[in-house]
């Protein structure tokens, strides 16, 4: 699982992913206002993402940022791709991620774009397999991020070396 970090350490960039009108019937009538969903990241393994509601819509927009830059996650890099396939979930968003050789770019649907770009990732192919709805998108491209593990981190885990995580069980059993 992919750790937290402080977002005050690093260069970021921002990217608005939609920004949608609310209404609230009052007695009054309506009082509208604007919801902004916000991607931030370092283009180098740190990305997050956030909500933010106001009367004007440069608020909501700086209400998401701040409220990304509470939610970043440090993602896992092999070179400019990811270390394994994998599903990101959230609601009825899925996404699916796949690592990509150099050179194939980033093929991604708009809200999941936003956030892999983000992320630095530069080689990757992704595809939303459930709901278009850009807030659940976006989390599920989040939350498959933070799902993936690098050698090193399976290593630890089985208390192994990096080396044996590769090694199939005929390897081990001629060895033995």
């Amino acid at each position: 699982m992919a750790k937290r970090i402080d977002a005050g350490t690093v260069d970021i960039k921002e990217k608005v992913v939609t920004i949608n009108r609310v209404a609230k019937v009052v007695k009054g009538g309506r009082t509208f206002r604007f919801s902004a969903l916000v991607v931030v990241g370092d283009e180098k393994g740190r990305v997050g993402c956030g909500m933010g509601k106001a009367a004007e819509i440069p608020d909501a927009i700086r209400k998401g940022i701040e409220d990304a830059k509470k939610n970043m996650i440090e993602v896992p890099l092999v070179g400019t791709t990811i270390p394994h396939q994998i599903i990101g979930k959230y609601c009825a968003g899925e996404v699916l991620l796949k690592p990509a050789t150099e050179g194939t770019g980033v093929i991604a649907g708009g809200s999941a774009r936003a956030v892999l770009e983000l992320a630095g990732i530069r080689d990757i192919r992704a595809k939303s397999l459930r709901s278009n709805n850009p807030r659940n998108v976006v989390n599920a491209t989040i939350q498959g991020l933070a799902s993936l593990r690098n050698d090193e981190v399976v290593a630890k885990q089985r208390g192994i070396t990096t080396t044996q995580v590769y090694r199939g069980k005929s390897d081990e059993a001629a060895n033995a």
